[in-house]
């Protein structure tokens, strides 16, 4: 390894956070410098591609000194962040008070140490609070307690917000599945009913596209299969034609896949975070014992029902895989049809990680491995937007969208 309906009621431009003006200097009186020189520059932004890739990876990392409308604190999956469109693509980013980038005019800016501030080239707009927050159903609860708006235009739930696995001997190390839940930021259980209410109004209130529900694993031989099965079709019956992507553990019995396929699902994920069985024991003590092969099989059988590229996975950047391995097992996965999904692990409020003092990876390692899977997945003609459903598709999460993946 070499490293050295209307989307536009959804956003908002921004300013920066101090309410100043834009005057040429930043808020602490300091002059701002011009935007970053580089070689190689891209007509539109003036940016050259591997500054901005590696620009755009400091910031899945690092963060921005900003506060946003539409975050989520915890859950399953990364979190911890806020949602944004960076040169008008969905992103996660996290809400960090002590990150040198922030925002003004709409721009991203670095700050140096001395307050010195340097245009990045990358725009940055907010997602607004969507309006089918506002809402409650017939019970109750919060629409925003069962479903959420992930970047600007996907819904994102997870049906089962408990898991099997969730005692601290099994937990995935850099999972709060069930801290947004302790919070009471969510319920445990959304009913089929409950989702479909939500769907229709976050499609017709803020022109919402797509839609990713995923599931703490349960007892059964399904490991939560049977749950989504029912909130799918109860979905597409509300909304017909909505792209659903879901994601669980490979079920114990493969006939669920062509279930969720029957349903109406798009794509499918089903995430084994890594693929070096020492990592997945350390990190995952409980899942695990899932072993590559059951997953292997899974994909196998997803790919030959929904086909190529319509299922994914998530590779997460940082647990100690080896870099170069990491490409490799991308490619494998590739050769199978599997979008492998490169993640940056990021040591979550409420998680294991966190509490045991687990950092985040360096931007660079990220980099390299982002630009290493984007190029197999361009030779492979494999994009995320071809999911048409789910992390890949949404792509906020990741820094492969970036990259030309």
């Amino acid at each position: 390894m070499s490293v050295g309906t209307d989307t536009t009621s959804t956003t908002t431009d921004t300013t920066d956070t101090t309410g100043t003006a834009a005057t040429g200097t930043a808020a602490t009186g300091t002059a701002v410098a011009g935007t970053a020189a580089a070689t190689g520059t891209a007509a539109a932004t003036g940016t050259s591609v591997d500054v901005r890739i590696m620009t755009r990876a400091e910031l899945a990392l690092r963060g921005i000194r900003q506060d946003v409308e539409v975050r989520r604190p915890d859950g399953a999956g990364p979190s911890d962040d806020g949602h944004v469109l960076v040169d008008g693509a969905n992103a996660a980013l996290p809400r960090n008070p002590d990150s040198p980038y922030t925002v003004r005019d709409g721009k991203v800016w670095l700050g140096d140490e001395s307050g010195i501030l340097t245009d990045t080239g990358l725009s940055l707009t907010p997602v607004r609070r969507p309006r089918f927050y506002d809402l409650t159903t017939a019970d109750g609860v919060r629409y925003e307690e069962i479903a959420r708006l992930h970047g600007s235009d996907v819904l994102a739930t997870t049906v089962v917000q408990t898991c099997i696995r969730y005692a601290e001997s099994d937990r995935c190390r850099f999972c709060t599945i069930e801290e947004s839940l302790r919070s009471g930021a969510t319920v445990a259980a959304k009913t089929p009913a409950q989702l479909a209410e939500v769907a229709e109004a976050a499609v017709r209130l803020n022109g919402v596209r797509q839609m990713v529900m995923t599931t703490g694993t349960t007892a059964g031989p399904d490991r939560g299969a049977r749950n989504l099965v029912r909130s799918v079709r109860a979905v597409l019956h509300a909304v017909p034609g909505l792209p659903v992507q879901v994601q669980c553990e490979p079920p114990g019995d493969l006939a669920w896949i062509r279930a969720l396929h029957d349903a109406g699902a798009t794509a499918i994920g089903i995430h084994v975070e890594s693929l070096d069985d020492e990592v997945r024991r350390r990190w995952m003590p409980g899942k695990s014992t899932v072993p590559l092969a059951e997953y292997e099989a899974a994909w196998d059988e997803a790919v030959r029902i929904f086909g190529p590229n319509r299922v994914s996975t998530y590779l997460l950047v940082g647990l100690g895989e080896d870099p170069d391995e990491l490409v490799a097992g991308a490619g494998r996965l590739i050769d199978r049809g599997v979008y492998p999904f490169v993640v940056p692990f990021r040591p979550m409020s409420g998680t294991l990680a966190a509490r045991d003092g687990i950092g985040a990876p360096g931007a660079e390692v990220l980099r390299y491995v982002t630009e290493g899977v984007a190029a197999k997945l361009r030779a492979a003609g494999m994009s995320g937007a071809d999911q048409k459903a789910g992390c890949a598709a949404c792509g906020a999460c990741s820094v492969l969208r970036t990259a030309g993946g």
